[in-house]
């Protein structure tokens, strides 16, 4: 996932790139920093600030203030096994549209970890 936001404001598309990548948009409006590491961002007002996918979609994100009483833990509907197959096709897709040479290289532990997580949903699911 890449670390990447857009600012309504100028139509800026910024991107940081590594842990100590602090990037700001043209107009100043929005910032992110942190790279893959971190996904920090900042703005001077968060509804000028979209966030971008890896697949060019805009997200808007939901800014919560974590000392007000909104700040509690939201419970996600758990995926069915279905599902979760499907999640892990996707996943089998995004690593054979890699580069070639991507492929030769060894993976992180983060992929590695990501891809467990996900056989182990499957395979622990009740459906």
């Amino acid at each position: 996932m890449r670390n990447r936001a857009k600012c309504k404001l100028c139509d800026s598309i910024i991107e940081s790139l590594h842990k100590y990548d602090y990037v700001m948009c043209k107009c100043g409006e929005i910032a992110v920093d942190g790279g893959i590491d971190h996904f920090r961002c900042s703005a001077r007002d968060f509804s000028n600030l979209l966030r971008i996918d890896d697949d060019g979609n805009t997200v808007v994100p939901r800014v919560v203030d974590k000392d007000s009483a909104e700040a509690k833990e939201v419970k996600l509907p758990k995926p069915t096994k279905k599902e979760l197959v499907s999640m892990l096709h996707e996943l089998i897709k995004s690593y054979d549209g890699l580069p070639q040479q991507a492929m030769t290289l060894p993976i992180n532990h983060s992929d590695f970890s990501s891809a467990l997580f996900l056989i182990a949903s499957i395979l622990g699911s009740e459906d």
